[in-house]
């Protein structure tokens, strides 16, 4: 992608593609313009040239920490509202996304950037990272997508006790309740970590994985029946693609199949 950011840098390496955001000055903190970047960058990605995708930032103190509060605080109640609107278009893009998506959190991830984390398919942490939603400390809540999916992803009992008592966490209890899938010692461990699963990930079919990835994400909003429904029906849909009849094949060859993603 050759679009020049402002507060974000898109780059691909290896057929990853990686979302950077860089207010290393400001810990990352997310303003209407990281939030304006990031989902042009998201809604650009053509994922037919990517195994994945890797969220991350600038600097080694934050991955995003939270909201700009001072933008924040000059904003009108619809302003506000708004700016909570375009965070969660951004958390719902990236979950949305047809390619696995990868967080690679070091330092502080606080707020609007433990929400970014949490709407990515899953979180690599380094050692230094810290998780928190501390916005009732400034007399608001989580606008994100926090109230949403932080219970999905740790239970109602433990999200309500960090969003009401805004405290942080250690990457070590955040992978002990299920937040974090892996950690690391450092960063460039952290994002090679990334990398690595992704490959293993690209090995497989990616019209498998998309579809696969879109009805985990539709069932959190449906009972367990209508979830096994869609379930079923995806899978005769995709029962006709290319890469179903190579892969079925390939196997049965003893080959490595050569998928297309269709």
């Amino acid at each position: 992608m050759t679009t020049s950011y402002e507060t974000i840098n898109t780059f691909e390496k290896d057929n990853i593609f990686y979302l950077e955001i860089n207010r290393p000055d400001k810990l990352n903190a997310i303003n209407k313009t990281v939030l304006d970047e990031m989902l042009d960058a998201i809604k650009s990605i053509d994922v037919s040239k990517y195994k994945g995708a890797i969220l991350t930032s600038v600097g080694d103190k934050a991955f995003m920490a939270g909201a700009d509060i001072a933008a924040m605080s000059a904003m009108t109640p619809q302003e506000t509202q708004v700016f909570a609107e375009t965070g969660q278009a951004v958390t719902l893009a990236l979950e949305d996304l047809a390619l696995p998506v990868i967080a690679c959190v070091q330092g502080f991830a606080l707020g609007g950037g433990c929400e970014m984390a949490m709407s990515c398919d899953f979180i690599y942490a380094s050692k230094q990272a810290v998780f928190g939603q501390p916005e009732v400390k400034w007399g608001v809540l989580p606008a994100f997508g926090g109230t949403q999916r932080l219970p999905k992803y740790i239970g109602r009992n433990r999200a309500k006790e960090l969003i009401y008592s805004g405290i942080f966490i250690d990457v070590d209890k955040a992978s002990q309740w299920g937040l974090v899938n892996k950690v690391s010692d450092d960063k460039a461990s952290c994002l090679q970590a990334a990398v690595e699963c992704l490959q293993v990930i690209g090995k497989n079919g990616p019209l498998a994985i998309a579809r696969a990835k879109e009805v985990m994400n539709a069932g959190n909003d449906l009972s367990n029946k209508d979830g096994l429904k869609m379930e079923a029906t995806v899978f005769g849909e995709i029962s006709d693609s290319h890469d179903k009849k190579e892969g079925t094949k390939a196997f049965v060859e003893k080959r490595k199949p050569e998928f297309k993603g269709n």
